[in-house]
């Protein structure tokens, strides 16, 4: 037992975790997959105590690499990550049916994506901090027409051109 109280079965050496083992916390978390030297590096999986869930790779016991995280809620990030945060190339996907494919930089919608609607809307273009930013096309369902326009920390600041053919797209 650790003195968080954490129990450990598996491998070691030099009195350190290492090797396939896993690690369980009073609060019912735990972690299965490999050490070294006493932290978490290589393939594994977690579960904390809410129900949320990360499988992929770690470094330095943090989330590194590429992997699945499953919220509480549902949600679910599958992607690159660094440093415990979404980072990288990743597709972030919501219960209701939303759908983010793209950049993130420090847990935020960063760079270029697209991000899709369940009722058919689409935007793809570029993302700053989360919100759309820059140059951008809009698909709108109903006029089946893709617009383009210039976004500003989230918001619409004008629309520059219609397409209605999706080959100029």
């Amino acid at each position: 037992m650790h003195l968080n109280g954490s129990t450990y079965e598996g491998d070691w050496k030099d009195n350190f975790q290492d090797g396939e083992g896993t690690e369980i916390w009073p609060d019912g978390s735990y972690f299965k997959g490999n050490y070294s030297n006493g932290q978490k590096k290589g393939r594994g999986y977690f579960k904390w105590k809410d129900g949320a869930s990360y499988e992929g790779e770690f470094d330095l016991n943090q989330i590194n690499g590429v992997g699945i995280y499953t919220f509480n809620d549902k949600r679910k990030y599958t992607g690159e990550w660094k440093n415990n945060k979404m980072d990288g190339h990743g597709k972030f996907e919501w219960p209701d049916g939303r759908i983010y494919i793209g950049e993130y930089k420090d847990d935020k919608k960063d760079g270029e994506g697209e991000y899709n609607w369940p009722d058919g809307r689409i935007y793809k273009g570029f993302w700053k901090n989360g919100k759309q930013h820059g140059e951008g096309l809009f698909y709108l369902p109903k006029k089946k027409v893709w617009k383009k326009g210039i976004w500003n920390n989230g918001k619409r600041i004008k629309w520059i051109d219609e397409i209605v053919n999706e080959e100029n797209i």
